[in-house]
């Protein structure tokens, strides 16, 4: 299969990585420093699983120098989404597919807007890994899993071959019954995860120790699956368990990437997070206290980082 990896940062940096050593002809898109070192140095990856250099079929800021792709495979943050779907047109053939691995339930919805139904599946991963520097990511623990599929849960050619790369690849992936219902789950666990890690930027063993804060983590699973049903997403009601009991098994020295964003002043995806289960509760008529909270505590910085308030000393 023909790949393109849109943003190579921690999730797609290591797919991208991996997609090469397996054999498969893997474009990078990337920009600036990040870019020059994966040209000249090939992209490095520290993993848990292994350490190695991959030297991908190109690497561009220019997705024209690509041409049309089989997949593209999405790896920016989420607030990015309607942009790059604008400059990857150049990628997209009759049978391309887009999938998208945000943190978020409305990156589908808004990739669809703009490219079609057609051109984008549903999607979301998982793996805890970073830009060390250019050219370098680091995959710092836990086994990376993916799980997609086409809107309307229809097989298709193209998602079995694209599991069937990733399988290639040693990357844990699978095609759920409904992605929908997938993709509200992983929203139910990233929300917790990122708005009790931004709110006290702690490690997680750290805040889920403490009664209080473990509270406001299940609070805002909870909330998250009270909007998700009164949206109609098919759930069974034992998702938000499942999640809980996820949380309580990670290593204690975690952070995620919203919390590291937030704790370092720089945009993040707080609105598609937090932000999203108080917008959507209000569409839906659910109550949303906790998360309310987070969203706006969190906020002022958010808006700061993105340039909307003069420095005050």
């Amino acid at each position: 299969m023909k790949i393109a990896v849109f943003g190579a940062g921690g999730i797609g940096g290591y797919l991208a990585g991996r997609l090469v050593e397996s054999g498969e002809d893997i474009a990078i898109i990337a920009r600036g420093d990040h870019l020059h070192a994966i040209r000249t140095k090939g992209l490095r990856v520290d993993s848990i699983k292994g350490n190695f250099v991959a030297n991908p079929s190109i690497a561009t800021d220019n997705p024209e120098d690509v041409g049309p792709v089989d997949v593209v495979i999405l790896g920016v943050k989420a607030w990015q989404i309607p942009d790059a779907a604008e400059a990857l047109r150049p990628l997209i053939g009759d049978d391309t597919c887009v999938l998208p691995l945000q943190n978020g339930v409305e990156a589908t919805s808004q990739l669809t807007e703009i490219l079609g139904e057609s051109h984008v599946l549903g999607g979301l991963g998982g793996i805890q890994s970073y830009i060390v520097g250019p050219g370098h990511i680091r995959h710092a623990s836990t086994e990376p899993f993916l799980k997609f599929g086409e809107i309307g849960n229809r097989s298709s050619v193209r998602t079995t071959n694209l599991l069937e790369a990733f399988q290639r690849a040693g990357v844990q992936a699978e095609i759920p019954p409904n992605i929908d219902s997938a993709i509200w789950e992983k929203f139910m666990f990233i929300t917790a995860m990122s708005g009790v890690g931004a709110l006290t930027r702690v490690p997680t063993g750290i805040w889920r120790s403490i009664p209080e804060t473990w509270d406001m983590a299940v609070a805002i699973v909870k909330e998250a699956e009270s909007v998700a049903m009164a949206l109609d997403i098919p759930m069974s009601g034992a998702e938000s368990d499942a999640v809980i009991s996820l949380i309580q098994r990670l290593q204690p020295n975690g952070t995620v990437s919203m919390q590291r964003d937030i704790m370092e002043g720089r945009p993040s995806e707080l609105e598609v997070q937090n932000g999203a289960i108080v917008r959507l509760g209000l569409t839906a008529g659910v109550p949303t206290p906790v998360n309310y909270f987070i969203y706006h505590s969190l906020l002022p910085q958010e808006k700061r980082s993105r340039g909307e308030f003069e420095d005050i000393t």
